[in-house]
């Protein structure tokens, strides 16, 4: 068991030094930020020296060297474009995407569930087959199309939702939450369905599908013929057996809602790690680029070791 948890922890490790290597190389090629921080009226030497005090002038292998001992202590490097600690720019706005990712993802994971559990047990009933085509719907709609949709209907016809931003904030220490305002709890609304509705359809087409497959094992016959009551073997014995891949599942889709957050923050122009990240992009800001990313791929590497971790206790069989 703990040499399983351990190889986990190690490729994550190589994952997180895998994507810094390929963002950096990438990142060579998206434009030059001297152009964007010298300006248009400056001169050659000033572009020479500013080049010189960035170090891009050092080989490939010794910038990416020195970034990753920065990036070990915490320390990504100085903002291009804003002249500050790339440090605290990530500190301002992952408070922000965080609170976004944490409550799509709780929300997709409960109402997923409890969806896919109905749509099984009662696979032929008229709510059942609406609430499967409302997950074909929401598996094929892109998650922009969602966002605005949700826009029009409840922000600018019915009026009852705020259409962007965060709304009032209160500081716990470095830490900003929305969930004390009224206007922040409202504010949340539309991105928490927005980013969860797809990961919500998903889960519960999965939980539906190994529901209905474990269901016609030969345990649960087994169950049924010694007269254990259905409700017991539906949630103790076939929902247990199911959550294995459902946690797969769960685990993927919590890094890639914190990944894939950026079109949600830019519909709804949310003040998190998304939005900063494009605007990096667009000014060339590599050493913002790089370090969101490697959070990104800290996220993931964390996430499937947690994931590994459950699997442990859900299945008592993987310990050997």
């Amino acid at each position: 068991m703990i040499a399983h948890l351990l190889r986990s922890l190690l490729q994550g490790i190589l994952v997180i030094l895998a994507v810094g290597l390929i963002a950096f190389s990438m990142f060579r090629f998206v434009g030059d930020p001297i152009a964007s921080l010298a300006g248009q009226e400056s001169t050659d030497a000033d572009r020479a020296e500013l080049t010189e005090r960035l170090g891009l002038n050092d080989p490939f292998p010794v910038q990416f060297g020195r970034f990753l001992a920065h990036a070990a202590s915490g320390d990504f490097g100085i903002s291009y474009r804003q002249a500050r600690p790339v440090a605290d720019l990530l500190a301002e706005r992952l408070p922000a995407t965080l609170e976004l990712a944490v409550l799509s993802a709780l929300f997709a994971f409960v109402v997923g569930i409890a969806l896919g559990v109905y749509a099984a047990i009662n696979r032929r009933g008229v709510i059942a087959n609406g609430v499967m085509v409302l997950s074909l719907i929401g598996v094929s709609l892109p998650t922009f199309l969602i966002g605005i949709g949700l826009i029009y209907l409840f922000a600018v016809e019915l009026r009852w939702l705020p259409s962007f931003g965060r709304g009032d904030v209160v500081h716990i220490g470095w830490w900003t939450t929305g969930l004390l305002t009224d206007t922040g709890r409202k504010s949340l609304v539309l991105p928490v369905l927005t980013l969860g509705f797809f990961q919500l359809t998903l889960i519960m087409r999965l939980v539906r599908a190994e529901m209905l497959e474990t269901m016609r094992t030969d345990y649960v016959r087994f169950a049924r013929a010694r007269g254990i009551p259905e409700r017991r073997i539906q949630f103790r014995h076939a929902l247990r057996n199911t959550m294995v891949p459902v946690v797969t599942i769960v685990g993927l889709q919590l890094g890639s809602v914190i990944a894939f957050a950026i079109v949600t923050e830019t519909v709804f122009q949310w003040p998190g790690l998304g939005a900063l990240f494009v605007n990096a992009v667009q000014f060339v800001d590599i050493p913002v680029m790089a370090a969101y990313l490697m959070f990104v791929a800290f996220v993931f590497a964390a996430v499937n070791f947690l994931t590994d971790f459950v699997y442990l206790l859900i299945d008592p069989r993987l310990r050997h």
